[in-house]
């Protein structure tokens, strides 16, 4: 069944909102050839992911995706088939209104944060009636197992990223391009993208003095933290040597280059849930920082994840990688130098485990056509 889909996006804090919607959006248009009306509030935002867009237009084709600006009021248009309200951004009422008088109504899909936590599972693909109009509302939870709703992945992501980690040529290629020296074996390649974080001039301080390492800082909050730590302008592009610590300030880089670094690297620093999904796919050791919530509500999401990515491991192992999570999520710069140094001795188990734990996940049906085939199964229901 051809279909066609509504996304309601709002841009509330970076670019994780938007990137996947953005993501998902695209995948609809290219994989499934089908169309894709993408509603964003922050056409600025969105720009600096994807510089093409053009702020001054209302309406646009972007990619294959009609990408409308979202605002009040808001206009008068016909839903699509399908409508899914990312995170709980709330359609405008107009919109709602016009879903209740199309026929058949619309597949309304909330699709929520990733969350490895089991109660998602009972609460999955389960419907809401709406408390004034006749609507169903549909939970749809991304996650890590079969009773979940899976994760984003392209189609030719895993096979693109094969090419690209045994090709050394192209490898290189793609890190030339970044003004970045050939990949040196006796210097990893470590990604640093996260949140304002108590523990990382400790790890810098550390680095300096350990094996030759070079980190690959990222634009935002993580170059401007390495900045105040330098004491001196850390711009795009720069690179600078400190003992045996090498940082290079990278520039903001499109989805595909930001795949790219992740497959690039030995050990990657990932934050909030787009860049924690892609550093998964890329089958390298990672450390994820957790998006911060008020009374460490996200602890046990973190928690969550670690039980079921640590599952089976042997116990020296697990206790070493969830210690560095754990105080590289608690921003404790003592402990964090410590629990490193711990799990850098064991990188290459963990580089194994992380090509494994990958396989793992695409065996899963991925959250696009997971999406569709609920849609599907909605509207092939009689009534």
């Amino acid at each position: 069944m051809q279909l066609s889909w509504d996304i309601f996006c709002t841009v509330i804090d970076n670019f994780g909102d938007i990137g996947v919607c953005w993501r998902l959006a695209h995948q609809l248009a290219h994989e499934r050839g089908e169309p894709v009306r993408l509603w964003v509030d922050d056409l600025a935002a969105f720009q600096i992911l994807h510089t093409q867009l053009d702020t001054n237009k209302a309406t646009q084709i972007l990619d294959g995706v009609e990408v409308r600006h979202w605002t009040t009021p808001f206009p008068a248009v016909i839903p699509r088939q399908v409508v899914i309200e990312a995170f709980a951004c709330n359609p405008p009422n107009d919109f709602l209104n016009a879903m209740v008088a199309t026929e058949p109504k619309p597949i309304w899909i909330n699709l929520d944060y990733l969350s490895a936590e089991a109660w998602i599972e009972s609460c999955h693909a389960l419907g809401s009636r709406h408390p004034r109009l006749p609507l169903t509302h549909h939970f749809f939870f991304p996650g890590f197992n079969k009773a979940t709703g899976g994760l984003l992945r392209e189609a030719c992501l895993l096979a693109e990223r094969d090419v690209f980690q045994t090709d050394i040529s192209a490898r290189n290629h793609w890190l030339h391009s970044l003004n970045l020296e050939a990949a040196d074996p006796a210097k990893p390649l470590i990604s640093l993208f996260c949140y304002d974080n108590a523990a990382l001039p400790g790890l810098l301080a550390h680095w300096t003095a350990g094996e030759p390492i070079c980190l690959l800082v990222a634009d935002g909050k993580p170059r401007r933290q390495v900045e105040v730590w330098l004491n001196e302008a850390f711009v795009h592009g720069k690179r600078l040597q400190r003992g045996q610590l090498t940082l290079v300030a990278l520039p903001f880089l499109s989805q595909s280059d930001y795949d790219r670094l992740l497959w690039a690297c030995d050990f990657n620093f990932v934050r909030g849930e787009d860049s924690f999904v892609r550093a998964q796919w890329a089958a390298r050791p990672m450390a994820w920082h957790i998006y911060p919530q008020e009374e460490d509500a996200h602890t046990v999401k973190l928690d969550a994840f670690l039980a079921r990515y640590l599952a089976d491991l042997p116990d020296v192992q697990c206790n070493t990688l969830s210690a560095f999570w754990h105080s590289w999520n608690r921003n404790d710069p003592i402990s964090a130098v410590t629990h490193w140094q711990a799990l850098w001795r064991e990188r290459n188990f963990f580089a194994t485990h992380s090509q494994h734990w990958c396989n793992t996940l695409a065996q899963q049906t991925d959250l696009m056509q997971q999406l569709a085939n609920f849609a599907i199964g909605k509207l092939s229901q009689p009534g």
